[in-house]
């Protein structure tokens, strides 16, 4: 089914364009929805959103694809993820969320037991061996994922999932962009039943924004 016609969808409804009503609406109808957007686009924020309707937990997937070149981070895991999620937690205050009681915290026992706890970032370098059922899975910045590493997640996901696997095609930042799974898992699924394949081609930040994700090479 699509969104639902009794929500207001955290006040976005009415707002959105062709391409992301299309995209919202995968969300809801397909079991993988891939979206090849550019910049400003809207598609973590309504992804985020589309998870919160949908009331599965939220695994939100980011590859630290900065860290060989950047050295690693000191502090804990929770520290380092901190710098990947940025795209998470402005999702989360767009839909009206408080990030510090979304996001799960290990240390944080009483959100615990509140049951807060909705959102559960993690890198895919722990998801070797890992079982995902009954959860929206984002996968974020996909184009930063090679080929193995996607499959990897992918192969993860029972089909009691729901699985957002964004990015753009446009900004790579692995050293060898020809070893981005992105566009092979694309072509891979795109005629499959229970998958869709869409893009976001509009940039809200404005036309400098816009231009500047114009040029590619």
């Amino acid at each position: 089914m699509p969104l639902p016609k009794d929500t207001m969808f955290f006040g976005f409804r009415d707002k959105l364009t062709p391409e992301q009503r299309i995209y919202v609406d995968s969300i809801f109808d397909n079991r993988i929805t891939f979206v090849n957007a550019k910049s400003g686009t809207g598609k973590t924020t309504l992804a985020v959103a589309a998870a919160k309707l949908i009331g599965k937990p939220l695994v939100y997937v980011f590859s630290p694809v900065e860290e060989g070149r950047m050295g690693f981070r000191p502090g804990t895991q929770r520290e380092k993820e901190a710098a990947y999620i940025t795209p998470l937690t402005d999702a989360l205050a767009e839909i009206g969320e408080t990030p510090e009681k979304a996001i799960f915290n290990p240390e944080d026992f009483a959100a615990m037991k509140r049951g807060d706890h909705w959102v559960y970032p993690m890198s895919h370098i722990f998801a070797r061996g890992i079982n995902i059922k009954d959860k929206t899975v984002v996968i974020s910045e996909a184009q930063n994922f090679t080929r193995g590493e996607l499959k990897k997640l992918l192969t993860r996901c029972h089909d009691s999932c729901t699985v957002v696997v964004e990015g753009s095609t446009i900004q790579c930042d692995l050293p060898d962009e020809s070893k981005s799974g992105f566009s092979p898992y694309i072509d891979h699924f795109r005629n499959e039943p229970y998958a869709n394949v869409c893009e976001l081609t509009v940039n809200f930040r404005g036309q400098l924004a816009q231009k500047a994700d114009e040029l590619a090479w």
